[in-house]
Protein backbone atom coordinates (compact mmCIF):
# COMPACT_ATOMS: atom_id res chain seq x y z
CA UNK A 1 0.00 0.00 0.00
CA UNK A 2 1.89 3.45 -0.96
CA UNK A 3 1.81 6.33 0.60
CA UNK A 4 -1.05 7.95 -1.66
CA UNK A 5 -3.41 5.27 -0.88
CA UNK A 6 -2.23 6.09 3.38
CA UNK A 7 -3.04 9.90 2.58
CA UNK A 8 -5.99 9.31 1.02
CA UNK A 9 -7.42 7.23 3.73
CA UNK A 10 -6.54 9.86 6.29
CA UNK A 11 -8.25 12.36 4.14
CA UNK A 12 -11.37 10.71 4.43
CA UNK A 13 -11.31 10.14 8.34
CA UNK A 14 -10.48 14.09 8.73
CA UNK A 15 -13.23 14.42 6.27
CA UNK A 16 -15.87 12.77 8.34
CA UNK A 17 -15.00 13.73 11.86
CA UNK A 18 -15.07 17.46 10.66
CA UNK A 19 -18.48 16.57 8.90
CA UNK A 20 -19.50 15.80 12.61
CA UNK A 21 -17.88 18.52 14.03
CA UNK A 22 -19.59 20.38 12.07
CA UNK A 23 -23.07 19.21 12.62
CA UNK A 24 -22.78 19.44 16.05
CA UNK A 25 -22.33 22.97 16.47
CA UNK A 26 -25.22 25.08 16.64
CA UNK A 27 -26.25 27.76 13.94
CA UNK A 28 -25.83 30.34 16.12
CA UNK A 29 -22.45 29.72 17.31
CA UNK A 30 -23.42 27.95 21.20
CA UNK A 31 -21.80 24.29 20.05
CA UNK A 32 -23.82 21.24 20.86
CA UNK A 33 -26.49 23.24 22.92
CA UNK A 34 -25.91 21.81 26.19
CA UNK A 35 -26.12 23.28 29.83
CA UNK A 36 -23.96 22.83 32.66
CA UNK A 37 -22.22 24.36 35.07
CA UNK A 38 -21.05 28.21 33.62
CA UNK A 39 -17.16 27.00 34.08
CA UNK A 40 -15.40 24.35 32.58
CA UNK A 41 -14.92 22.51 29.38
CA UNK A 42 -18.30 21.50 28.68
CA UNK A 43 -20.16 24.54 29.73
CA UNK A 44 -22.18 25.73 26.65
CA UNK A 45 -19.24 28.17 25.67
CA UNK A 46 -16.60 25.99 26.95
CA UNK A 47 -18.15 23.25 24.22
CA UNK A 48 -18.47 26.11 21.33
CA UNK A 49 -14.62 27.02 22.01
CA UNK A 50 -14.29 23.31 21.89
CA UNK A 51 -15.84 22.50 18.81
CA UNK A 52 -14.50 26.03 17.29
CA UNK A 53 -11.01 25.09 17.53
CA UNK A 54 -11.35 21.48 16.58
CA UNK A 55 -13.13 22.68 13.91
CA UNK A 56 -10.01 25.42 12.89
CA UNK A 57 -7.68 22.24 13.16
CA UNK A 58 -9.32 19.76 11.18
CA UNK A 59 -10.27 22.41 8.66
CA UNK A 60 -6.52 23.17 8.46
CA UNK A 61 -5.45 19.66 8.35
CA UNK A 62 -7.80 18.73 5.24
CA UNK A 63 -6.26 21.58 3.48
CA UNK A 64 -2.99 20.66 4.04
CA UNK A 65 -3.29 17.03 3.33
CA UNK A 66 -5.19 18.24 0.05
CA UNK A 67 -2.20 19.76 -0.70
CA UNK A 68 0.11 17.04 -0.03
CA UNK A 69 -2.23 14.53 -2.17
CA UNK A 70 -2.06 17.03 -4.95
CA UNK A 71 1.80 16.64 -4.80
CA UNK A 72 2.03 13.12 -3.84
CA UNK A 73 -0.08 12.45 -7.11
CA UNK A 74 2.12 14.63 -9.65
CA UNK A 75 5.18 12.97 -8.08
CA UNK A 76 3.80 9.44 -8.48
CA UNK A 77 2.14 10.19 -11.94
CA UNK A 78 2.59 8.57 -15.34
CA UNK A 79 3.80 10.11 -18.47
CA UNK A 80 1.28 12.14 -20.16
CA UNK A 81 1.39 9.27 -23.16
CA UNK A 82 -2.30 8.21 -24.45
CA UNK A 83 -2.44 4.41 -24.44
CA UNK A 84 -2.76 3.88 -27.96
CA UNK A 85 -2.79 -0.35 -27.68
CA UNK A 86 -7.03 0.03 -27.29
CA UNK A 87 -7.14 1.74 -31.22
CA UNK A 88 -7.93 0.32 -34.01
CA UNK A 89 -5.95 0.58 -37.20
CA UNK A 90 -7.93 -0.64 -39.90
CA UNK A 91 -11.97 -0.81 -39.51
CA UNK A 92 -14.01 -4.03 -40.49
CA UNK A 93 -16.02 -4.03 -43.66
CA UNK A 94 -19.57 -4.18 -42.36
CA UNK A 95 -21.47 -7.52 -43.25
CA UNK A 96 -23.70 -7.27 -46.10
CA UNK A 97 -27.12 -9.37 -46.51
CA UNK A 98 -26.82 -12.23 -49.35
CA UNK A 99 -29.05 -11.29 -52.15
CA UNK A 100 -32.05 -13.20 -53.15
CA UNK A 101 -34.52 -12.81 -55.72
CA UNK A 102 -37.21 -13.75 -53.58
CA UNK A 103 -40.35 -11.21 -53.11
CA UNK A 104 -40.81 -9.36 -50.20
CA UNK A 105 -43.89 -9.94 -48.12
CA UNK A 106 -45.63 -6.62 -48.27
CA UNK A 107 -47.07 -6.21 -44.67
CA UNK A 108 -49.35 -3.45 -44.34
CA UNK A 109 -47.56 -1.11 -41.84
CA UNK A 110 -49.50 -0.57 -38.52
CA UNK A 111 -50.20 2.71 -37.23
CA UNK A 112 -49.11 3.59 -33.63
CA UNK A 113 -51.54 3.87 -31.36
CA UNK A 114 -52.61 7.35 -30.47
CA UNK A 115 -51.10 8.60 -27.03
CA UNK A 116 -53.29 11.46 -26.49
CA UNK A 117 -56.86 10.65 -25.93
CA UNK A 118 -59.55 13.22 -27.23
CA UNK A 119 -62.12 15.03 -25.42
CA UNK A 120 -65.46 14.69 -25.10
CA UNK A 121 -67.49 18.09 -26.06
Amino acid sequence: MGVFHFLIVVQGIIAASLVGIILMQRSEGGGLGMGGSPSGLMSARGAADFLTRTTTILATLFVLLSISLAFVAAKEGKSGEIDSSLQRTEVPAAPTAPVTNAPVSATPAVPAPATEVPLDK
